[in-house]
């Protein structure tokens, strides 16, 4: 063995020390990034579908107002114009429903992917 290596064999030891302690503080950070949005999916779960629900409740509401606007229309009581907004209202609330629905799968696809779930 050679009796000076100049510092060598105690650079390389540093080295490797240095490297330990990123490789460890990469993986804390990842496992707190995985904690993180485990914890977010489940507490967006919680409440997403209380919000399908308000939001298939609204459609239904806006639709049956649509329907009785066009009936009034008819009858001669209220204006196209009453009828064209309450139209575009249903339309809006069922567009809305409709993301709210994206939102829930989307959320659902986040969960799963965030547990550790793939495709492989």
């Amino acid at each position: 063995l050679p009796l000076f290596d100049g510092g060598q064999r105690q650079g390389n030891l540093e080295y490797a020390r240095a490297s330990q302690a990123v490789a460890v503080a990469t993986y804390e950070r990842s496992i707190q990034t995985a904690f993180r949005e485990v914890a977010d999916a489940l507490a967006q779960r919680g409440t997403i579908d209380e919000q399908v629900d308000a939001q298939t409740a609204r459609a239904v509401a806006a639709s049956t107002a649509a329907r009785l606007s066009n009936a009034r229309f008819r009858a001669g009581i209220d204006s196209f114009l009453t009828t064209l907004d309450a139209q575009r209202t249903a339309y809006a609330a069922e567009q809305q429903l409709v993301t709210t629905r994206l939102n829930q799968a989307n959320n659902l696809v986040e969960l799963y992917r965030s547990l550790g779930g793939g495709l492989n």
